[in-house]
């Protein structure tokens, strides 16, 4: 079983910055892919990023290309997502998840967090 908890979250005026956390418990966190998600207000869940076990190989969508990073670290069994130059339609809770591949979809995920709120305003 893998517990996942999202901290970082706040409210952050466009062009702003936000760095988000997922702290990981139990086993095995170094051999899972893991990613971010986000829901904005009246809307379906999307992909952000993912990122590798190893940290080699990243995927973002393309609304975030440049302005987000994910990374993580397995020794603190915590993946991270630095938001720059954030934009008021990133405004959403934000969601981390352990998965078996770098995909998008969300049928690659099984264990969730319960998510963090960002909000940006213009």
């Amino acid at each position: 079983q893998v517990q996942l908890v999202e901290s970082g979250g706040g409210s952050v005026q466009a062009g702003g910055s936000l760095r988000l956390s997922c702290a990981a418990s139990g086993p095995l966190f170094s051999t899972y892919s893991m990613g971010w998600f986000r829901q904005a207000p009246g809307k379906e869940r999307e992909f952000v990023a993912t990122i590798s076990w190893s940290g080699s190989s990243t995927l973002y969508t393309e609304s975030v290309k440049g302005r987000f990073t994910i990374s993580r670290d397995n020794a603190k069994k915590t993946v991270y997502l630095q938001m720059n130059s954030l934009k008021p339609e990133d405004t959403a809770v934000y969601y981390c998840a352990s998965g078996s591949a770098v995909r998008a979809a969300e049928r690659w995920y099984t264990y969730w967090g319960q998510g963090t709120q960002v909000t940006v305003s213009s």
